[in-house]
């Protein structure tokens, strides 16, 4: 099923080119201060405009459907949604697809050949429906829920994605990308090419105790949240594989976890992004669109790490 968590769960519904997309959370405690307004500076983060994003110009207006009654969460079920106003659905038809059982052609690299079989031919393949990179913008919701609660559980808890690499050319945290950076971005959109990205997190002040041995590490946890990201393909923890070619003398550093449980250090991870899979045709797609997820990484992070602190885990 579409749900991830167990006492904070989150399932996204949607498609890129339909109405809406949302996001339905269970689990949220009651009495959590929470209205439209809270959502608005991390939405900024992830929206395009910048170079090497998508020319779609989406409002990414929240809106609160159920859950919360007189400016605080209610207990009940979560549901926040964001219209599709500038959906372009003709974008990926042409005049012979007047016929609504005729398929779509696969695009390579994506979704739809898969989306195809899983579900029979019956999805929506515009812009790759429940599929595209849209619905990470619920992901972005879920996160502002979930780091709501940990303010309260976990005060000085801080999560912070950033870029590290874009294109193959290391990136100075906190700093603009380099020239070379904004180079490769500029002739990949006048190729009507794409570029991958790595992207780092961190989480400092992460209490000791949380996650368990084998399945339920933190690290499995952590992972198997990232990869419902669209277009992430790989994870490392810590040094990454760096870590294979030190002697044990070397690397007595355990990352901030120890038996998938953590010990109350810094907590870090490396994020591969795949290039945009849908480059050239019709549409409008990011060149990077790495460019826009480090918020959703933080996103994804504070709702495995508030699913954890709910349940005590």
């Amino acid at each position: 099923m579409n749900v991830f968590g167990r006492n904070f769960r989150v399932a996204v519904y949607g498609e890129s080119h339909g109405p809406e997309v949302g996001v339905l959370i269970d689990g949220v405690p009651p009495g959590i201060l929470l209205s439209e307004i809270d959502f608005l500076e991390d939405i900024a983060r992830r929206k395009s405009g910048a170079p090497g994003t998508t020319r779609r110009k989406e409002g990414d207006e929240p809106l609160i459907r159920s859950g919360v009654y007189r400016g605080y969460t209610s207990g009940s079920p979560l549901c926040i949604s964001f219209l599709n106003r500038d959906a372009r659905p003709q974008d990926y038809l042409t005049a012979e697809d007047s016929d609504p059982v005729r398929k779509l052609p696969f695009r390579p690299g994506t979704a739809d050949y898969t989306g195809d079989v899983k579900f029979r031919g019956f999805q929506d393949p515009r812009g790759g429906g429940h599929f595209s990179g849209r619905l990470t913008l619920p992901l972005v919701a879920a996160g502002v829920v979930a780091k709501k609660i940990l303010e309260g559980k976990c005060p000085k808890l801080a999560i912070t994605a950033f870029l590290s690499q874009v294109g193959g050319v290391p990136v100075i945290r906190n700093r603009p990308l380099p020239k070379e950076v904004n180079t490769l971005l500029a002739q990949a959109v006048e190729r009507g090419d794409s570029l991958g990205a790595i992207i780092s997190c961190e989480v400092t002040k992460l209490p000791a105790g949380l996650g368990n041995p084998f399945f339920d590490s933190v690290e499995s946890l952590l992972s198997h949240g990232i990869f419902s990201i669209p277009g992430i393909k790989g994870i490392t923890f810590g040094l990454g594989f760096d870590e294979a070619l030190l002697m044990g003398s070397q690397n007595p550093h355990i990352g901030g976890i120890a038996g998938g449980i953590t010990n109350g250090d810094m907590v870090s991870f490396q994020v591969a992004i795949k290039p945009t899979p849908t480059v050239g045709g019709k549409g409008r797609h990011d060149t990077c669109f790495a460019l826009r997820v480090p918020v959703v990484i933080e996103a994804v992070t504070a709702m495995v790490i508030a699913d954890l602190v709910i349940t005590g885990a």
